[in-house]
């Protein structure tokens, strides 16, 4: 496990949205926040899922806003009755949301005249004291209220909203990574591992098995802030490697990067 300073910029994800508890969506968010605050220097250290229950809701937020540096939310600023993120981000902060008349002038650049019905004037509703988040493909915003940072659910409005919110965040040094295949199980490769873990506590390492040709084999990462420490421990793997008498190539990419 890496160990954080007091300068570490972290984050949470709050996933809402019965949807994806049902699995009648597959979530596309996580793995794309994940990688891109990893690139910008926040560390994201929980992700969790709520059902569209305002109180549920509530509660996520407040316990993750005091501990982590920001949350961020995913789902339930639409136009429908169970869209109701903005009560509950509202009701944890104390404030009331009322319909924005930045967030209405924003939304009538998508909306032909008499298109803006009372359904989607919902998504014109802003907490108080909230700062819009700009939407340069449907118009209704998201909006960041302190250390909480609400964006839409569907995946390409999310990624406009998080580039356009990204610049207005602290960050702390970016996260790099290496790669290393390792032709040998993971069970094989796991005491050395841990021992090299122990012996570099300011990187993050972690193994991920994978079968192919009939063979197992194991994905070793290695992760940090600091890329002389990540060469220090990634010579240290390769001499275990060798030691050990594992076949092993450098990887390009992460398990499961795309």
């Amino acid at each position: 496990m890496t160990s954080e300073t007091s300068d570490t910029v972290t984050a949470a994800l709050l996933v809402i949205g019965e949807e994806i508890l049902s699995g009648r969506t597959r979530d596309e968010n996580v793995g794309y926040i994940a990688a891109y605050l990893t690139r910008i220097g926040i560390a994201l250290r929980e992700v969790r899922v709520v059902a569209d229950v305002e109180a549920d809701i509530v509660e996520a937020v407040n316990a993750l806003r005091e501990r982590y540096t920001y949350v961020f939310t995913t789902g339930g600023i639409g136009p429908t009755h169970d869209d109701v993120t903005t009560d509950a981000i509202a009701k944890a902060f104390g404030v009331g949301a009322n319909v924005n008349a930045d967030a209405v002038a924003a939304m009538r650049q998508h909306y032909k005249s008499g298109e803006l019905s009372p359904a989607r004037l919902r998504m014109a509703r802003i907490p108080e004291g909230a700062e819009l988040i700009h939407n340069a493909i449907s118009r209704a915003p998201g909006y960041k209220l302190q250390n909480v940072i609400v964006m839409a659910g569907i995946p390409r409005v999310m990624q406009v909203m998080l580039d356009e919110v990204v610049p207005r965040l602290a960050k702390g040094r970016p996260i790099i990574s290496r790669s290393v295949r390792i032709d040998a199980p993971e069970g094989d490769i796991a005491p050395p591992l841990g021992a090299l873990q122990a012996a570099h506590p300011e990187v993050q390492m972690g193994s991920y098995p994978f079968f192919e040709k009939n063979r197992l084999g194991t994905h070793v990462v290695i992760r940090a802030a600091d890329e002389a420490s990540l060469d220090s421990a990634l010579s240290a793997l390769w001499t275990v490697i060798a030691e050990e008498g594992f076949e092993a190539v450098p990887a390009d990419d992460e398990p499961g990067a795309s």
